[in-house]
């Protein structure tokens, strides 16, 4: 009989995990309908007001007037609202400008698509079926555990291609070993991680010096945090070209400040291929037209002292915050804080108490994070005043606060 349940279970995150989502939803966590105050702060519909501490637009780009603007440009310009065909037939030369733009910017061809999501749908089953290797043979392709969702969630499609492992969270031992043994290996991680910590880059890189290591990165949490035009923490350690065996893909939608995913590919890789054959990136769902008029606007922003600005604005909230709070990532110049709590209850009730002080943040617990290690995920921005920040700090306090 064929093994059940070699890479995801169903039936066990659901038993496990449903349970504490309907605790945050009884508790008033989820399903929130607000309405934005244009004073950094989310209304309910009863009139209280609180501040998002889940957002994950860290410079704060998402509501700059400038990027609203490019927005209703290109509507205007465009006259619709998408072009509704597969960009592979037809697209509207706004894109071209866009990834031109982007491709100058950072250093590496890169190819706009609707998710960062949709990237990796359509390209780990290519990687796994060896096309994008240059040698285009099948590799033995290693997901770390702590990967993202949206890439484990490709992993049964991928292991109809080739052989998939999971690798033990960072660990370069497991992953030496299996390019020891396999003359093809594919490694898949983030670059930082949705819970704090970031992968090894420069030891991942020395790796695939020795053994040839193809490496995939989605960097989406911190496109635009990192690099002096925002081209993030992966892009930046590997400082020369992007080869032909990496590709890195982030988010458009969290610090670029607007929508969409981006793939940067390496100067060797078929963009036809991907293209063509890359599932989601070549059908019939090309961005819409306000999203890319806001992202040639958050290019420009990204060519410019702004962003730098807007970056040493969220290093300082992050510093301010650190200054205050202990978490396992204390010191690191990343916006993303976990508060461990440990039991899933304690943790849906910490982040209630959160939303009476004004601040939203998120509880996270199975299958988020692993069971009975559940605590509040906090997102830093660069547009918090030092007083939201210190209000913030004092809030965390209070709820931590041992009960009398």
């Amino acid at each position: 009989m064929e093994e059940k349940n070699r890479y995801r279970n169903t039936e066990s995150m659901i038993v496990h995990g449903n349970p504490s989502f309907q605790a945050a939803k009884e508790a008033g966590l989820l399903d929130l309908s607000v309405r934005n105050t244009g004073r950094g702060s989310l209304a309910l519909p009863d009139g209280r007001e609180f501040i998002n501490m889940c957002s994950c637009s860290y410079l704060g780009l998402d509501s700059h007037p400038d990027v609203l603007e490019g927005a209703i440009e290109a509507l205007r310009s465009e006259k619709t609202m998408d072009m509704a065909i597969s960009r592979l037939r037809v697209r509207v030369s706004i894109l071209d400008e866009l990834e031109e733009e982007l491709s100058r910017l950072w250093r590496a061809k890169t190819v706009v698509t609707t998710t960062a999501s949709a990237a990796s749908a359509g390209l780990l089953p290519l990687i796994a079926s060896g096309h994008l290797l240059p040698e285009k043979q099948k590799p033995v392709l290693v997901f770390d555990k702590a990967a993202h969702f949206s890439m484990n969630l490709i992993k049964p499609i991928c292991a109809d291609e080739t052989e998939v492992l999971t690798s033990p969270h960072n660990d370069l031992n497991f992953l030496e070993d299996v390019c020891r043994k396999h003359a093809r290996v594919a490694y898949v991680a983030d670059g930082f991680y949705s819970m704090g910590g970031a992968a090894v880059v420069k030891d991942l890189l020395a790796l695939q010096d020795r053994y040839g290591l193809f490496l995939y990165f989605d960097d989406s949490h911190s496109l635009s945090l990192y690099g002096t035009a925002g081209e993030g923490f992966v892009r930046t350690l590997i400082g020369g070209e992007v080869g032909p065996r990496t590709i890195i893909i982030g988010s458009l939608g969290k610090g670029f400040g607007t929508a969409g995913g981006a793939v940067m590919l390496g100067a060797a890789h078929h963009t036809d291929l991907v293209g063509r054959f890359a599932g989601p990136l070549g059908w019939s769902q090309s961005l819409c037209i306000p999203a890319i008029g806001a992202s040639q606007a958050s290019a420009r922003i990204h060519g410019s002292p702004e962003l730098h600005k807007r970056q040493q604005a969220l290093r300082a909230n992050i510093r301010a915050f650190d200054a205050r709070i202990p978490t396992r990532t204390l010191g690191e110049d990343f916006p993303i804080k976990v508060i461990e709590v440990g039991p899933e209850a304690a943790a849906v009730e910490r982040s209630r108490r959160m939303l009476e002080r004004g601040f939203y943040t998120s509880a996270v617990f199975f299958p988020i994070v692993p069971k009975g290690r559940a605590g509040l995920r906090i997102m830093l921005r660069a547009n918090l005043s030092e007083d939201d920040v210190q209000r913030l700090c004092d809030a965390v306090q209070e709820v931590s606060a041992p009960v009398a």
